[in-house]
């Protein structure tokens, strides 16, 4: 069912991290890093994606703060990164693998400068045989920790995107998707393969069922969107079971698959993760052209809301529905001076023109 696998991303949660208790557990690191080497014994490439700074950070300064004490849940992550760090890099180094550490905000990860920098970092560093290992800076991107932006769940997700990968593995306290929460209902369905993302899948994902993780099953419903638009099939498994990740890579039939036979360009999956610096509404016949692959023009354009820099990602508007996302070509203060007239009197009220489209129709991407 999963074919050939060649480049795979591993979510491990917190939950997996410390075995359900509050220290990481040593047992379950150097599982993960056993697989991970045979994985590339097998001449696979492996990345992998981790939670559990925050918890371990608070265990070691012996604190329990409110949930919502975003400075203390930081300063954690400061503390617990570099302790999540050291017991990944031994568990490796146990193997005779060399781990790297990746810190990611969504800020850094939605500039396209800096995107691409980091698909750079990513294969200079396999092609070194080194394992990337992915986390949010906590220490600095609150919005994470609020849970805007989503977990690590999102984030596995959109590194499996980004990197073009075949399988993307989140280990989980649960062992797949069923129709009912297990923990409630015995009479609960298990999901073994979803080959569409519908609305009656996303009604089965209810709220987490650990309370230690920030993931639950929405979360991992819309890394299975995100992994839908890149062509990467995605398996949620139990980390309860033993040697889970080589035998699902291997074929074994194990937990729930989300299928995947569609693939959006690099670039256009990028644009509908990336945050947004503002937005530019636009009338009937600019939605008609965008969603007949047509640039959009300052004649389509009603209004511009928010500050934004040429080359930043905007969401284009219709009422009250972001319709599509792209980069512009002109400014916020440009594209308010030129918007609803056409492109021949850009110059004349810019004193120059750039382009007589305000953004390219190879830079949008319909939601």
């Amino acid at each position: 069912m999963l074919g050939d696998v060649e480049r795979i991303v591993i979510k491990v949660g917190t939950t997996t991290i410390t075995k359900g208790g509050s220290a990481a557990s040593e047992e379950m690191m150097d599982s993960i890093a056993r697989q991970v080497r045979a994985l590339k014994d097998q001449g696979r490439e492996v990345l992998v994606v981790t939670s559990g700074a925050i918890g371990l950070g608070l265990k070691a300064m012996d604190i329990h703060p409110n949930p919502n004490n975003i400075p203390i849940r930081q300063a954690a992550s400061s503390v617990g990164q570099s302790i999540l760090m050291q017991r990944w890099n031994e568990s490796f180094q146990k193997h005779g693998m060399l781990a790297a550490q990746i810190l990611l905000t969504m800020d850094i990860y939605s500039d396209r400068e800096s995107v691409l920098n980091l698909n750079n970092t990513i294969d200079s560093l396999l092609k070194h045989d080194v394992v990337p290992i992915f986390n949010e800076n906590d220490a600095v991107s609150i919005k994470e920790i609020e849970h805007v932006f989503g977990d690590n769940d999102t984030l596995s997700a959109m590194i499996a995107s980004r990197v073009d990968a075949d399988l993307l593995i989140i280990l989980s306290d649960v062992d797949g998707l069923y129709d009912r929460n297990p923990n409630i209902h015995e009479d609960a369905n298990f999901i073994s393969v979803v080959e569409e993302v519908t609305p009656e899948i996303e009604d089965m994902a209810g709220d987490p069922v650990s309370g230690q993780g920030v993931g639950g099953m929405r979360t991992k419903i819309a890394a299975a969107n995100i992994c839908k638009d890149a062509g990467c099939r995605m398996v949620i498994v139990s980390n309860a079971v033993d040697d889970v990740i080589s035998r699902t890579v291997n074929g074994e039939e194990i937990g729930t698959v989300f299928l995947s036979d569609t693939c959006m360009s690099k670039k256009r999956r990028w644009l509908k993760s990336a945050v947004s610096h503002g937005s530019i509404s636009v009338d009937r016949g600019a939605v008609n052209a965008i969603k007949n692959h047509l640039s959009l023009l300052p004649v389509g354009i009603t209004d511009v809301s928010g500050h934004f820099a040429e080359g930043d990602v905007v969401d284009i508007v219709h009422g009250d529905a972001v319709i599509a996302k792209g980069i512009s070509n002109y400014n916020s203060w440009e594209v308010s001076e030129i918007h609803g007239l056409h492109s021949s009197r850009i110059e004349d009220v810019l004193g120059a023109k750039k382009y007589d489209d305000v953004i390219l129709s190879e830079n949008i991407v319909v939601l």
